[in-house]
């Protein structure tokens, strides 16, 4: 019922920028909580971030903590994810998603609804 489309990935060389967008269409999306999920190949599916309803909070993974950046756009029915200082271990394909009204704990099994991921790939 809810639908949420990833953009932004690409290839960074070591050290770059790259800022990816959740757009979610439809009138209720200010009251979604929206999160950031990665994946790597092998591995499973870990939590990046979160950002609530109304912008005001927000929470990182310690792997992203102090060179990333989520916020949102209300108006726009986006969510971006900037990440600076991007290292190899970041490659994956990157989620968005929601748990509903509030941000919970960065866990696959608290998140409902996903979309279909964006690939980011760091290498020189």
């Amino acid at each position: 019922q809810v639908q949420l489309v990833e953009s932004g990935g690409g290839l960074v060389e070591p050290g770059g920028s790259l800022r990816l967008s959740c757009k979610v269409p439809g009138s209720r999306f200010n009251y979604y909580a929206i999160g950031w999920f990665r994946q790597a190949p092998g591995k499973e599916r870990e939590g990046v971030s979160c950002i609530s309803s109304s912008g005001g909070n927000s929470d990182y993974a310690d792997s992203v903590k102090g060179r990333s950046t989520i916020s949102r756009d209300n108006a726009k029915n986006t969510v971006y994810l900037q990440i600076n200082n991007l290292k190899p271990e970041d490659t994956a394909v990157y989620y968005c998603a929601t748990p509903g009204v509030s941000c919970v704990t960065l866990r696959v099994a608290n998140y409902d609804y996903w979309g279909q991921g964006t690939q980011v790939t760091v290498s020189s």
